[in-house]
């Protein structure tokens, strides 16, 4: 076997050699983001189920008890929001953070709370919970049932905005309701844009008493 050869041959076993190496590589990374991709699944479904059992026997409890209404404060679940025409029923939750929206809708601070005039602002992830909002049209009903009261909305309209369009979080006179999540739902990575729900206030049971 002459020079030429030998060296074509360890150059052949040194590339199956990486190819095998990277094989194992990036099978390795496909299995450990499969496993935590999965993990956060349960976790928010666990937490979701928790949440609500906690919420609704809290609801039984305020209904027998009078008390002085208090703001909610950062990672205190506000109540459940749902929309049934999209099958979506969700737990909101205060704050915007990171470790709150892997878990539920966040509501946003600094904007009115359900009940109170001015413009709710709730944020979700596009591939979790407000999956369903790509099918939302003008006239859905949205309830988001708190311990103040159970609070109906009717959508208005939907559009899509930049990032830095802070507007959408503007009161637009009366009560209404913004949903906010990132567009185009099927994005892969960092989503360019955001996808607006806005909604009005129609049905109050019972009455809120809370004002600022």
């Amino acid at each position: 076997m002459n020079t030429a050869s030998v060296t074509t041959n360890k150059a052949r076993t040194r590339r199956a050699f990486i190819l095998r190496a990277a094989y194992y590589v990036f099978l390795a990374c496909g299995i450990v983001a499969l496993t935590y991709t999965g993990y956060l699944f349960v976790d928010a479904r666990n937490y979701q189920a928790r949440e609500q059992k906690a919420f609704e026997a809290a609801q039984i409890q305020s209904s027998s008890v009078s008390e002085e209404r208090r703001p909610v404060i950062e990672g205190e679940t506000m109540g459940e929001m749902e929309i049934t025409r999209l099958g979506l029923k969700v737990m909101v939750v205060q704050g915007d953070s990171p470790a709150i929206l892997r878990r539920a809708v966040g509501h946003l601070p600094g904007t009115a709370l359900p009940g109170e005039s001015g413009n709710v602002a709730l944020a979700g992830h596009r591939d979790t919970f407000f999956r369903p909002l790509r099918n939302i049209r003008s006239g859905d009903a949205i309830t988001f049932k708190t311990l103040d009261g159970k609070f109906r909305y009717q959508v208005e309209s939907t559009n899509v905005v930049p990032p830095t369009d802070v507007g959408v979080l503007r009161p637009l006179g009366g009560r209404t309701l913004t949903l906010i999540t990132c567009f185009p739902f099927y994005y892969v990575g960092a989503a360019p844009d955001r996808f607006i729900v806005r909604a009005r206030q129609v049905e109050t049971w019972p009455e809120p008493v809370r004002t600022r």
